[in-house]
């Protein structure tokens, strides 16, 4: 059984030497050719002198590139830690200062942003390397190592084989730590479960820098021979076309993808008829949308999941023949092998239908927070129950309805969004005095934020959402701004969110 990436794509080269593993714009490249760039670009990490255990960072989108740094880099045993390409330049300086890493790997250009700009402008001690994507493979000279071999075969599935950042509610960033064996095993299950298969075109609209198109992308890809179509930017229009042209099968991705190419105004001028399975995930999702993914796009079967970074990215997942309420308002039964658990405060188990935190347990749960033991011990109990924070119920079935989210983090675009890291940023801002920001209902994004100001005399809204979008991720950006005199606390000087706006100034 294989235990780690390299030995994913060696096994599939062996298993499909001469099919498409990636296709991307005009160029495909077979699984035998795949892995040969990737053993060059793994030559190039041991000449650079990364050694195994140290951590490597890319900032860039959706690409083949993406994935050969990826696989070389954990191919010798390095870390890959992916960043947000919405991130601004503070906010990739501090992970790649939180997670150490002596390498960064970058797209020079995208969506107008100068990432070498912003990389060249970075102060880090430690971080020797930075390389543009495009120079990868002239990175350090080409030929043989006789050190390549050894430091591939000394690489374990216990290893780490990434460090993906999320937030808590405190707003600093931690590091979630997953091993060779847990992405391969989940993905294997999560593959298995959704049906993806060596037949399927698998159009990845999902960011490679999160585990939705990373680990459920590409490396699921790998997995089951399938044959990965990387996007950089999604389009309703481009993907109709490429849909039609490529004869995609297989396209996982959040509720509103599909509901943008439903609501594309030519979408009958494109033959959608290759669709044959849809993957998507929210604490609800309307159950007609789920039929006219069905029915209107083409879909043989749409499945609905439930996972967390720090679950390896998938905690449970609804089955072939699920009627639509079941897909629509449930995320599943819990994979094979993982336990679902739902507690009240007291961490005492419920009975199905009532409603209390989500806990998990399983090959699934991470190994923890880089360089945070604190963190890690009040997230995962000493009998090695994951707390998810997300307050759910459990059906006689054993299916899981998420309802709510103990803490206050909410969901715009399908990006997770946390109000403590936001309000941390805006009271940078000079007439921000006090300020708290919590989610609230959009038509078009599922949800946004709205913050609640006590300002300076004289500020305004525009100025200050302007402000934001110059310091934070675009999604991150609150997209209305309150005045208020003071904020709602308690006794103990807690916001009481429920009651903002109550006493808004303007």
């Amino acid at each position: 059984m294989v235990a780690t990436s390299f030995e994913v794509l060696r096994e599939a080269a062996a298993t499909w030497p001469d099919k498409a593993a990636v296709v991307e714009n005009d160029e495909v490249v077979t699984f035998k050719d795949l892995q040969s760039r990737v053993l060059q670009g793994a030559r190039a990490f041991v000449r650079a002198g990364l050694a195994h255990g140290d951590r490597f960072a890319i900032w860039a989108p959706n690409s083949l590139r993406w994935q050969v740094a990826a696989l070389a880099g954990q191919a010798v045993g390095c870390v890959l830690v992916p960043l947000n390409t919405r991130f601004r330049r503070e906010e990739a300086e501090d992970i790649l200062k939180r997670s150490g890493a002596r390498g960064i790997l970058y797209v020079s250009e995208f969506l107008g942003v100068d990432y070498g700009g912003l990389v060249d402008a970075m102060s880090i001690d430690g971080l020797e390397h930075r390389v543009d994507l495009d120079a990868f493979e002239d990175w350090s000279p080409r030929g043989a190592s006789d050190m390549l071999e050894d430091r591939i075969s000394t690489v374990s599935g216990d290893d780490i084989a990434d460090v993906l950042y999320t937030s808590g509610t405190t707003g600093a960033p931690k590091g979630v730590m997953c091993a060779h064996s847990q992405n391969i095993r989940v993905f294997r299950t999560w593959g298995s479960g959704v049906t993806l298969a060596q037949s399927d075109n698998y159009l990845i609209v999902n960011p490679y820098f999160h585990s939705f198109g990373y680990k459920a992308g590409w490396l699921a890809a790998l997995l089951t021979g399938a044959t990965a179509f990387p996007l950089q930017t999604f389009d309703a229009q481009e993907t109709l076309a490429l849909i039609d042209s490529a004869r995609i099968s297989f396209l996982p991705g959040a509720p509103t993808v599909f509901s943008s190419l439903l609501q594309h105004p030519d979408r009958n001028d494109f033959d959608t008829t290759s669709l044959r399975c849809a993957v998507t995930g929210a604490a609800s999702v309307p159950a007609q949308l789920v039929k006219d993914m069905k029915y209107e796009l083409g879909f043989d079967e749409v499945y609905t999941a439930y996972g967390l970074t720090e679950s390896t990215g998938v905690v449970s997942l609804c089955s072939s023949g699920d009627d639509f309420e079941t897909i629509a308002n449930t995320c599943g039964r819990a994979m094979e092998g993982v336990e679902l658990r739902i507690v009240n405060s007291e961490g005492q188990a419920l009975c199905a239908g009532e409603a209390g935190e989500v806990w998990v347990r399983g090959f699934n749960v991470m190994k923890g927070y880089l360089d945070d033991a604190e963190a890690t011990k009040a997230a995962i109990t000493a009998d090695g129950w994951l707390k998810t924070g997300d307050v759910g119920v459990l059906d006689e079935r054993g299916y899981l309805k998420i309802t709510d989210r103990l803490k206050d983090m909410y969901i715009c675009g399908g990006f997770n969004c946390y109000p403590a890291e936001i309000e941390q940023c805006l009271l940078a801002h000079p007439d921000i005095v006090d300020v708290a920001v919590r989610g609230e209902p959009d038509a078009r994004l599922g949800e946004v934020g709205h913050a609640f100001v006590v300002a300076a005399e004289g500020a305004s809204e525009a100025e200050m959402i302007a402000w934001a979008r110059a310091h934070m991720a675009n999604y991150k950006v609150p997209r209305r701004v309150s005045f208020v005199d003071a904020l709602p606390r308690n006794a103990s000087g807690k916001v009481q969110k429920f009651l903002l706006g109550a006493q808004e100034t303007n």
